[in-house]
Formats: structure tokens, sequence, C-alpha cells
């Protein structure tokens, strides 16, 4: 891929909804979570204070300090209004580089194409968290170039302001009026290169290792609940039961009802998948999936599985094996009783 396509990797913002447990590391030196010399107390009466070395398995990592103190209502419509959140971003910022470009919107794809690749992990928390890769390419895909004024730049810029403008509506539930969610403060953009700090292999790995993380790590379940289950009887640690449980409770408010929230509880209000990208990003899964089956042909007919016939040729492999012959013991009782005839032997 030639070096001149602006690249970016951009780990999506995300609100704060309580002060959590977590591990803190300087020049190699793990720290305390929150040491505080003159922490106050919280409205429930809990020190905001902690001043444990986390260890990486800790399971009180992502657990907040105060769980009554702990949005747990914006944590799971966060959750659920992610993809609405990251839609609304991906469409923002293609405005943006139209107006960089000082083109329409229209205009803008016979002069650019906007391609990306994310996937969402999952905080210690239970806050959904995207990862993406973002790419400028010409009108005719990854192998055109994009325009002069289609910089590294131009991109970072457009990011950071769709991110900063986008919101998703929240509608007015337990007395609270209706609300915007937005995204939070924490966003970091950097370019990807062929060499340097940041390049594609490096993106690969961190893919890679975002795929295998899902919210198993927050401590919930690996399957759909329902919401008749006993909570208290899946061993659930406070803070994944208590997020589940505002998932159900929301998922019987008439106007969250297109969240869905009772069928995506066990993922904590997310319903988006966990990778997607853009159509023009890379090949297809359809093109994947003829490849695959390219490649196990190839194979059975290299090592002898298969032999080797013309394409018009349609080669039709099955296995016979012997079944029996006749009745057996328990038939032939059932078909004599049946037609009322003598068996083998004399029996009546």
């Amino acid at each position: 891929m030639s070096p001149r396509i602006p690249r970016c990797s951009s780990p999506s913002p995300h609100p704060i909804f309580g002060t959590v447990h977590v591990r803190r590391e300087q020049n190699d030196k793990v720290l305390p979570c929150h040491a505080r010399r003159n922490a106050g107390t919280c409205p429930h009466g809990r020190i905001m204070s902690c001043t444990a070395k986390h260890s990486p398995d800790d399971p009180h990592l992502g657990e907040p300090l105060c769980p009554d103190c702990y949005d747990y209502t914006g944590s799971v419509l966060f959750n659920a209004l992610a993809p609405l959140l990251w839609k609304r971003l991906a469409d923002s910022l293609r405005r943006r580089l139209a107006k960089l470009g000082g083109l329409t919107l229209k205009e803008l794809r016979e002069h650019l194409t906007v391609s990306f690749a994310k996937v969402a992990e999952y905080q210690r928390r239970g806050v959904v968290h995207f990862h993406a890769v973002i790419r400028l390419d010409g009108p005719g895909g990854p192998t055109a170039p994009p325009p002069p004024w289609a910089t590294t730049d131009a991109l970072t810029q457009a990011v950071r302001h769709a991110a900063q403008v986008v919101s998703a509506l929240v509608p007015a539930i337990d007395d609270q009026p209706a609300s915007l969610l937005k995204w939070g403060q924490q966003i970091d953009t950097r370019p990807i290169t062929l060499n340097g700090d940041l390049t594609e292999q490096a993106v690969a790995g961190y893919i890679a290792k975002y795929a295998t993380k899902a919210a198993e790590c927050v401590g919930t379940l690996d399957r759909r609940i329902n919401p008749l289950d006993n909570l208290d009887a899946y061993n659930l640690r406070e803070h994944p039961k208590r997020l589940i449980a505002e998932c159900l409770r929301l998922a019987a408010i008439e106007d969250l009802a297109d969240l869905r929230l009772a069928n995506w509880a066990h993922m904590l209000g997310f319903r988006g998948h966990f990778s997607t990208r853009s159509r023009r990003y890379s090949t297809t899964l359809g093109e994947l999936r003829a490849a695959r089956e390219q490649h196990a042909r190839d194979h059975e007919i290299t090592t002898g599985r298969l032999p080797f016939f013309d394409e018009d040729i349609v080669l039709v492999i099955s296995e016979w094996t012997y079944a029996g012959k006749g009745y057996s013991a328990g038939d032939q009782l059932l078909a004599a009783a049946i037609t009322n005839t003598p068996l083998a032997g004399g029996c009546p």
C-alpha cells in the first residue's frame, strides 16, 4: 500500500460514568490506584480513594469505588447507542472532509473515498471502546491516490471535529429529562506508516488482540440471558450483575424498546459486531470464502484425495455401508403379531 495514502488509527473516545479501580504504571513501576491525601467521601459515605497497587489479573479492576455512585444507566445506554454514534461520526467525517476540500458531499464521492475498519473492545469497567483505522483513497478505491488536499492532517482534523459534534438522543426516563450522549474527551489519532512507531504490522497485531477480547473480560456471561432468570444463580461479581440488571430494567421501558436491551444484556447493552469495515476498505467476505473453497479443493487434488478433472466434469463421491438383511429380532415379533403368521422355528 502506498505510503502517500493518509491513514489514521483512532481509539474512539468514551465518557466517564464513575471512578473505577485501575492499574497505573509509570517507568515500569506500578502506582497506587487512586491515592488521594485528602480524599472526601461520596454521598453514600465511601472514601473515594484506593492505595492498592493492582495486579493485571486483579478482579477488582474496572469495578467502581462506589457502586451506588456509578452511572449504570448511562453506561448501558452508551453501549447500546455506540453503533449509532459511530455511524454519525462516519457521516460527519465525510461532511467535514468535503468542507475542507471545498466540495459538496455529493461531489466528494467523485474525488475521495473514505474507508475504515474498526474493532470494538470492552474495557474492564464494561464500556465498549472502538479502535479504528481510517484511510483516504482516490475515487477508484485503494488503487488510486487521494487528491493533494486530503492529507493526514486533514483526516486528523476531520476525525477530531466529528468526535466532538455528534450525539445521540436519550429519551426521558426515570423522571429525568431527555439528554444527549456524546463521545468523551479521550481520543488518540496517530498516522500509520510503513516504518515508524505505528506500522501496518503493529496495527494488525492490535486488531488481532482486540478480536480475542469480548465482554467476558468484565465478568459477564457468554450467552443470552432470560429476563426471568435469577442473576444470583450465575455467581457473577456485583459490577457486571448490576450492569446486566440495568439492561433488563431499561428493557421494560417502552421508549427504549428499539434498543432490545434484554436480548443484549449479556453484552452489557452493546448490540454491534466486534469488527466492521466499510465496503471498499478491502476484500469482501464472499471473495474470502471463495478463496478458501478453492484452496481446499486444490489441496485435496494435490494430496491425491481428489482426482483432477476438467472444469465441465461433475465428480460425485459417496460411501455405502452394509446395514443388514431382513428383520431384526424385535421386528420379527412385531411383524408376526400383525400378520398372525408363525415365526421361524415353529413358535406361534
